[in-house]
This record gives C-alpha cells, structure tokens and sequence, in this order.
C-alpha cells in the first residue's frame, strides 16, 4: 500500500505473469479505483520495483485511474534479461495488459523507465494512446547530442563502463558499490521527504539489474522515437544533474509532435512534484 501525506492512498495487487519463454514478470495494480477513467502503466527509475512515487499517489486517487507497474527485468521479482534493450519492454508490457484484459492504456515513466515508455508508445501504437517521459534520456545515437555532457562525473563514469560490455560493466559495478551521483540541493530536499515508498532492488540482483538497465541505455534502442504518434509529454528540470536537460531538448527536435514541459526550477528527483498536471493531461486523453 503506499499512502501520501494526506491519507489517501492506492491499496496495490501483485500479479506475477508469464511470459512465453518462461520469464517472470512482476506486476503491481490498484485495487482502490476502477479503471472507468483509464489505466496508467508506470515505468519504474533504475533499481526501483514498481511502487508509485509519493507524489503520484494522491493525483492517481484524485483522478480516479487504475495504476499498473511491471519490475523490469531483474528488478523486483522480475526474472533477469540479459541483452534486453529499451525495446524489449513493449512486448512485456502487452504480455501483462493481455494478462489483465487491458486493451488500451497511457504510458509514464521516470529516469531510466523514461525511454521505456517511449519504446511502448513507438511499438504498441494501437494500444498506447498517450506517453509522459519524466526525465529521459535520448537515444546514445541522437545526432548534434554530446550524450556526456553536462553529466555527473559518477553517472559518466557508470554509462562510459557499460559500453565496453556486460562483463566490464559487472566488475565495475562490484568494484564501486559505494559509487554515488550528486543531487543539487532541490533533489536533496525531496528525498528527504521519502518520495519512493519501496526499497527497491538491493543485493546482489541490483548489480545485474543496473548493469543491464545501463547497457540498454547507452547501445541502440531497437525503436525510434519518432515513431510514437500518440499525444506525449517530455518533462524536464534544468537542474537535471542525472541526465542533463539537454537530452530532453535533442529528444523534442527529434519528436517534433511531442508538447515539451520544461521546468527551470526543478531536477532529476524535484520534477516528480510536477506530476499532478501531467497525470491531468493523461487523463485527458484517456
């Protein structure tokens, strides 16, 4: 159950799907709203499970829509995919709508579940009818994009460590377990009002999960962005120390039909607070 400051809350199922050959998928879904105002498929940051951020909570209830989240793989319950890339995600996330009779949905999705969501909107165009991406990266192959610019100097050392392979990635991770990304003081500030409810992916499967989450990252993508025609929102924070707003601006040139939420004020953690509009928008279209 995860519950905000103001009593409300969303009572969340897990649901554990199947998928073809044999994976499991971990899925939360709310209990305490119907799906008459439409579903939400939220796509989780790196090492979280699936829990919705704090702030999505009360504008969730508020607005009556049924949230669902899938662990991707290695994260959670969620059996490990190595070799996944940002694409995969769309034909998992069709097992578990099919799974639940969801036919048609909106995606969300924050940090490293960002480019997710885009993968679904570009690859189930007759199922996705909107898309918000919090925080994203772009694609490593963005033209005019320096992808490590402006990066944190523990974040580009990570990234840079996942190009050379999963094997390097993994004794890099192993040998950096203390490896911390700065946040500016916006971002401190809202940790330090406990926005993600779940404790994650911790132990030893953390070290696969933010390998492999890594890699997808910053080799193809396997979809273009471009391709996902359904309404949709890149929201930003120029404080963005984790990925840079500059990722957010060459992603909009690329997708010149997608409405870009820029916030000066806000970072990587801070522009959650912001989501109280973009769940309105969703609704909206749903």
């Amino acid at each position: 159950m995860s519950r905000c400051a103001g009593g409300i809350f969303l009572e969340l199922d897990a649901v554990d799907v199947r998928t073809a050959d044999g994976r499991q998928l971990a899925a939360r879904l709310s209990l305490s709203h119907g799906s008459d105002r439409g579903t939400v498929f939220w796509h989780h940051g790196t090492l979280r499970d699936g829990a919705p951020p704090r702030p999505f909570v009360a504008a969730a209830a508020r607005l009556g829509l049924r949230w669902v989240s899938v662990a991707r793989p290695g994260h959670g319950r969620s059996s490990s995919r190595p070799g996944r890339s940002v694409a995969s995600v769309a034909a998992d996330i069709a097992v578990v709508a099919d799974h639940l009779g969801i036919d048609r949905f909106a995606v969300v999705g924050h940090s490293a579940g960002a480019p997710h969501a885009l993968a679904c909107a570009a690859l189930l165009p007759e199922r996705v009818l909107a898309a918000v991406a919090i925080g994203t990266f772009a694609p490593c192959d963005t033209a005019d994009l320096d992808w490590y610019a402006h990066l944190d100097p523990a974040a580009t050392l990570s990234l840079r460590a996942a190009t050379q392979g999963r094997e390097h990635k993994l004794d890099f991770e192993r040998a950096h377990p203390d490896l911390r990304w700065l946040f500016p003081p916006v971002d401190l500030e809202a940790l330090d009002h406990g926005w993600f409810p779940d404790q994650g992916t911790v132990g030893p499967a953390a070290v696969e999960a933010r390998t492999d989450d890594h890699i997808a990252l910053v080799t193809p993508w396997r979809f273009d962005p471009a391709d996902a025609r359904c309404p949709t929102v890149l929201l930003h924070g120029e404080a963005d120390t984790f990925v840079p707003a500059t990722h957010a601006r060459a992603l909009g040139t690329a997708m010149p039909q997608a409405e870009k939420w820029v916030s000066p004020v806000d970072g990587h953690i801070s522009i959650l607070r912001r989501c109280d509009a973009a769940l309105e928008w969703t609704r909206r279209r749903l």
